[in-house]
C-alpha cells in the first residue's frame, strides 16, 4: 500500500534493461556519447522542435535551478505559483543557482495561477526604481503540485501575459507525462507552442531511474546552460548512464505509456477513496495525485495496517478528535497495482 510519492517506485524493466545494455564496454563521457547524440534527436522530434539544444541532469530541482538561472538575472523576481516546487521545496535552490533572485509567489485556486494574478504580481513589482527587485522569468508547473493539470489555453494565456511584459517562461515538468497524457495534447503545443522558452522535461518520477532533460527552444542559451551545468558540479562524467535511461524512456512511447498507467490508478485509488465515510477531495484530480480529507481515525487505522501516504500539509498530524478531517496526499505511479488499491480501501472501511 505505497502512495507516498512516484520517487518511491522502482525503475521501470525497459530502463533497467537499458543500463544493463549500456554498461558494457567504453563510451566517451560527458554527454558526447553516441547514446545522447540519439536522445537529442528523439526529443526534437517528439517536441516538433528540430533546432532544441538537450541536456540531461539527474535530478528535477538542478533542472529547475539551472533553466530558471539562465533566463534570470541576480537581481530578478521569479514569478512562481505560490504552491510551486521551486517555492516549497527546494531551499532556495532557484535563488542560490541565479546567484540572488527573489521568488515571488503567486496566487491561484487549485494550485494554477491565473492570467489575472499573474498580472497583479506583475504590476506590484515596480521598475525602473533601483530600489526594487526587476522582473526576471515566470515558471510554471504542469502537472501541478495540486495534482491539477493546465490545460493548452491556460498555458497559452499565461504565456502570452509574461511575453507582454518581456518575460521568458520556464516550465517545471517533473510530472510533465501526466499532464500530457491528461490533456491528449500533444508535447510541443503544452511547451514551446504555448510560449515556453525551457522545459524541465522529468523521468525521475515516471519510471525512471534518477534523469530529467531540459529542453531550451532558444538555442542561443545552450552554451550558457552548459557552462552553469559545470560550474554547478551537474555534468556528469560517466552521462551514457543518464543517455541510457532517457532514451529507453522515450522509446516507443513508454514514457506516456507509464504515465497513463499512473493517471488510470489515480482515478480508480480517487473512486476507492470517495466511497469512504467522511472523505472528499482538496482539489480536482487529473492527474496521478489525489489530495483528500478524511477523518483521522481512518488515517489512524490505515497507517497502522501498513499503508505509506503523508498527510498534507507537513503540519497536520494525527492529533486530535477521531472524527475530525485531516488532509493527505496520495500517489500513483507506473507500478501501482489494483491489489494496492484494494487493500487500502479495505483497512479504510474497516474492512482489514
Amino acid at each position: 500500500m505505497e502512495f507516498a510519492s512516484d520517487n518511491t517506485s522502482g525503475t521501470a524493466p525497459e530502463i533497467m534493461a537499458a543500463l544493463n545494455a549500456v554498461n558494457v564496454g567504453y563510451a566517451p563521457s560527458y554527454g558526447t556519447d553516441p547514446v545522447m547524440d540519439r536522445v537529442r534527436d528523439m526529443i526534437r522530434e517528439i517536441f516538433e522542435a528540430p533546432g532544441a539544444e538537450v541536456f540531461l541532469v539527474n535530478n528535477g530541482t538542478t533542472a529547475n535551478a539551472l533553466s530558471i538561472a539562465a533566463y534570470c538575472q541576480p537581481w530578478g523576481g521569479i514569478y512562481c505559483h505560490e504552491t510551486a516546487h521551486v517555492q516549497v521545496d527546494e531551499c532556495g535552490a532557484p535563488e542560490f543557482f541565479v546567484g540572488g533572485g527573489k521568488m515571488i509567489p503567486v496566487r491561484g485556486a487549485n494550485g494554477k495561477m491565473t492570467p489575472e494574478t499573474l498580472k497583479t504580481a506583475l504590476d506590484a513589482t515596480p521598475q525602473g526604481d533601483v530600489h526594487s527587485v526587476q522582473r526576471g522569468v515566470l515558471t510554471l508547473t504542469n502537472t501541478t503540485e495540486a495534482g491539477t493539470v493546465y490545460s493548452v489555453a491556460e498555458l497559452v494565456a499565461l504565456c502570452a501575459i509574461a511575453k507582454s511584459y518581456d518575460l521568458p517562461v520556464h516550465l517545471d515538468g517533473a510530472r510533465f507525462a501526466n499532464a500530457v497524457v491528461s490533456t491528449n495534447a500533444s508535447p510541443a503545443e503544452m511547451s514551446w507552442k504555448a510560449g515556453v522558452d525551457v522545459l524541465s522535461f522529468g523521468g525521475t518520477k515516471n519510471g525512471c531511474m534518477g534523469v530529467e532533460a531540459v529542453v531550451l527552444f532558444d538555442p542561443a542559451k545552450a552554451w550558457e546552460f552548459q557552462l552553469r551545468r559545470k560550474r554547478g558540479g551537474h555534468l556528469f562524467s560517466k552521462h551514457r548512464y543518464l543517455s541510457a535511461q532517457m532514451e529507453a524512456y522515450l522509446k516507443d512511447g513508454l514514457w506516456l505509456r507509464l504515465a497513463r498507467v499512473a493517471n488510470e490508478k489515480a482515478a480508480a485509488l480517487e473512486a476507492t477513496l470517495l466511497s469512504v465515510p467522511g472523505a472528499s477531495l482538496m482539489f480536482p484530480r487529473e492527474a496521478n495525485m489525489i489530495f483528500a480529507n478524511m477523518p483521522r481515525s481512518t488515517h489512524r487505522r490505515a497507517m497502522a495496517a501498513g499503508a505509506h501516504y503523508y498527510l498534507w500539509p507537513h503540519w497536520v498530524t494525527l492529533d486530535g478528535p477521531e472524527d475530525e478531517p485531516a488532509s493527505a496526499r496520495f500517489v500513483c505511479s507506473w507500478s501501482t497495482t489494483d491489489a494496492d488499491i484494494d487493500a487500502l480501501a479495505k483497512v479504510m472501511r474497516g474492512r482489514d
